[in-house]
């Protein structure tokens, strides 16, 4: 029953979003419909196992945009992607006294908070060094929310940027064959990623092997748009659903922090932003996307949807990922002693 309320919700989200005609409503809308709820004491429930073929279809996606004149950009991308280390060492130095100090969390709590890596993968390790989980998620939610919920919205009202493209033709306009074929890659690298124990192994899984598709000519089609709206709308919903049961000190304390912390990280990686747009390494929409603090699925979403290239972004958050993942338990247990 709890299932049933929370897609009823993030359905009439979806409405309130497409009749207001504002950005993204099949990502945005179940966001905050589910947040609102939530608030209000209503019961949500996620549904993990469908959230997670959802993410599939979004691998599949962005795989399917990876074709030759991608390496032709790489000679830029080396200098771009090096930067990505400084930037977790920033956002991380600006997150880090902000929860210790500012709102009093406990070492490994604070530590991990500050640090922008995935989300199961910074609960898992800040459980295992001791840390407040419920805390970390809370925080970790609000940050990815804040980021998937501004960014849109800057680009649609402040730069006038297209958030309405098509993100891929429909159902009907894709060849049966080649449907076929991205709906095995998207299984079959998921499974394969899962059996050798790759991280974000639903997404990166699909993306690496849709892209050597792409890459020797066997597809030519994104996944139909039809897939993509209901990717968006499963991974939308599954943020909002984190808030299930909140009670108003967790959101005087965890959600207030999450929300300083990202404005704060915001701040950090729009500086990145800049420079990157100033030297002409990259487009605004692409270097703001790459350099966000947001979660890697919900940042390719919304660079599908504004025609950036979501190879370039996807490329950029997987080496954050990736530094986080390495790094993160390395530097706690040096400086947390």
């Amino acid at each position: 029953m709890a299932l049933l309320i929370t897609l009823i919700i993030s359905g009439v989200g979806v409405a309130v979003f497409m009749a207001l005609a504002l950005p993204l409503p099949w990502l945005l809308g179940p966001l905050l419909g589910c947040l609102i709820a939530a608030l209000c004491g209503v019961r949500l429930r996620g549904a993990p196992r469908a959230s997670q073929v959802m993410r599939t279809i979004l691998g599949v996606a962005v795989g399917a945009t990876i074709t030759p004149a991608l390496f032709a950009q790489l000679g830029t991308l080396i200098w771009t992607l090096a930067l990505v280390p400084p930037l977790v060492i920033c956002v991380g130095a600006v997150g880090y006294p902000l929860f210790r100090r500012g709102f009093g969390f406990d070492h490994p709590t604070a530590f991990y908070s500050a640090m922008p890596g995935g989300l199961q993968d910074m609960l898992l390790f800040g459980e295992e060094a001791g840390g407040d989980v419920r805390a970390l998620s809370l925080i970790h939610a609000t940050r990815v929310l804040i980021v998937v919920m501004v960014l849109p919205f800057v680009f649609a009202y402040f730069y006038g940027a297209e958030l309405n493209g098509p993100v891929g033709a429909p159902w009907t306009n894709v060849p049966l064959a080649e449907l076929i074929v991205l709906g095995a890659a998207g299984i079959a690298g998921w499974k394969i990623a899962a059996r050798v124990g790759l991280f974000g192994a639903s997404i990166l899984g699909p993306l690496f092997l849709t892209a050597g598709l792409s890459l020797a000519g066997v597809i030519e089609n994104r996944p139909p748009a039809e897939a993509i709206a209901a990717a968006q709308f499963f991974i939308g919903f599954t943020i909002g659903v984190k808030y299930s049961g909140i009670t108003w000190k967790e959101v005087q304390v965890d959600v207030t922090a999450g929300v300083v912390f990202s404005v704060l990280s915001l701040g950090v990686g729009g500086l990145f932003a800049v420079l990157i747009v100033r030297l002409g390494w990259l487009p605004l929409t692409e270097a703001a996307l790459a350099f966000a603090p947001g979660g890697q699925a919900e940042m390719a979403i919304v660079a599908l949807v504004a025609g950036a290239d979501a190879a370039v972004v996807v490329a950029h958050h997987l080496v954050r990922i990736v530094f986080v993942i390495i790094g993160a338990p390395l530097v706690d247990r040096w400086f947390g002693g």
